[in-house]
């Protein structure tokens, strides 16, 4: 058993900018503070088994990646089972505190950790750091996961080129943004960019989300900007729309799709903005509406970029506040930066789900009113244009928004 404490750090799900700012920033204030620190490659994948994949950090390691993009500890998606859970790795090491760095799925694993360390009465409290660039931890005061500004930034770097060639080529584009079950990203992206319409889960509270109503939504803002003397544009979607589609609607849409052992479609195998760009193409020759739309993807060009200023404040605090935190004996919980300097504890217990134990996430909250400032300036068919829109559609109170996503009038 080694006689030093130590202090163990893991990443899991997919890469963020920040990760290794707040690595090297726990790093840095856990060795001023004379602990070992361990980093542990591929998440959880090894650090149940018998040859757990380690690192040692030093002060000279954590100096040289700290503002860095990607991570240099090895991620991966694994969640073990509570089955696989034992206690040699944390004995063997001396280790004080787990740090977990991750989304919701990692945050659950972390919960379930969490639990068998108590149930085992194992000297060992586990933190959890927010991270993920598609926002959607259960954060109070709407306080960002990491990565998600600067993720944002490069998309607003690269939405704001894919928009200019719009312009400048007479086009629009159909673009496509990671974000999982929530629209944060897209939304934070098109914002910035001034896109005329974008689309993202949390719209549809009312009605069933539909490639019929995501394309009308999308030929509703391309007649607005004909009405406006405007031949281009852009259309941002969240990739998100998927998660509250039936497997029914996703297969009649007509793009083949292979298939996983469950009969689900794999949809990580197919470019989502080329799926709406086929669709919108075939819906615009039956409308005779001459339109050139192309298909691209913001996504896998965001995560690994070098954190922004934003970021690199905010990781070094987060990594600060994780040993602010355990000095102060807490475990259990998601380290939580506030906008007036505190850092608090969010307990994974007060934000699990009874049913499933996990993290819920957090969508876009389409009743604040800086959402409905946005949405109300989208360019969009309203009863105010019906009469202009007759010139390209036959029905022109059907690409209503408000109609189309049951919205009052």
């Amino acid at each position: 058993m080694e006689d030093k404490k130590s202090v163990a750090i893991l990443c899991s799900g997919g890469p963020a900018p920040g990760i290794n700012t707040v690595v090297c920033s726990i790093a840095k204030v856990f060795l001023k503070a004379h602990y070992r620190v361990i980093g542990i490659n591929y998440g959880t994948k090894t650090l149940f088994t018998d040859k757990v994949d380690t690192v040692d950090i030093d002060f000279d390691l954590a100096d040289h990646y700290f503002n860095r993009g990607g991570s240099f500890l090895k991620m991966s998606r694994y969640k073990p089972k509570d089955s696989e859970f034992k206690p040699d790795f944390f004995i063997k090491n001396n280790v004080e505190l787990l740090v977990t760095i991750g989304g919701d799925d990692t945050a659950s694993t972390a919960n379930r950790i969490t639990k068998y360390l108590n149930e085992k009465n194992l000297p060992v409290r586990n933190i959890h750091v927010p991270k993920t660039i598609d926002n959607d931890l259960p954060l109070p005061e709407r306080l960002p996961t990491f990565g998600y500004q600067s993720a944002k930034n490069e998309g607003v770097r690269i939405a704001t080129t894919i928009y200019e060639d719009a312009r400048t080529s007479g086009n629009w584009f159909v673009v496509s943004s990671m974000g999982r079950e929530a629209g944060h990203l897209a939304f934070g992206i098109g914002a910035a960019c001034h896109y005329p319409m974008i689309i993202i889960p949390e719209m549809f509270k009312n009605v069933e989300v539909t490639f019929d109503r995501i394309i009308k939504m999308m030929i509703s803002s391309i007649v607005k900007r004909k009405i406006y003397g405007m031949d281009y544009g852009a259309i941002m979607i969240s990739e998100g729309v998927f998660h509250f589609m039936s497997d029914e609607e996703i297969v009649s849409s007509g793009i083949k799709f292979s298939f996983d052992e469950h009969g689900h479609p794999e949809l990580g195998n197919v470019s989502k903005a080329h799926i709406f760009n086929v669709l919108l193409n075939e819906e615009l020759k039956k409308l005779g509406l001459k339109v050139k739309c192309r298909p691209t993807e913001i996504g896998y060009e965001v995560r690994c970029c070098a954190p922004c200023a934003f970021d690199l404040k905010y990781c070094t605090l987060l990594g600060f506040g994780v040993k602010e935190l355990f000095d102060r004996g807490v475990s259990g919980c998601i380290v939580v930066c506030h906008n007036d300097g505190t850092v608090s504890p969010l307990y994974l217990e007060d934000v699990e789900d009874p049913e499933t134990g996990k993290i819920r996430p957090r969508l876009v909250d389409t009743e604040a009113d800086d959402y409905k400032m946005l949405v109300e300036n989208f360019h969009c068919i309203d009863e105010n244009d019906y009469e202009k829109a007759s010139k390209w559609l036959k029905n022109p109170q059907l690409y209503d928004l408000k109609h189309i996503l049951g919205l009052k009038k």
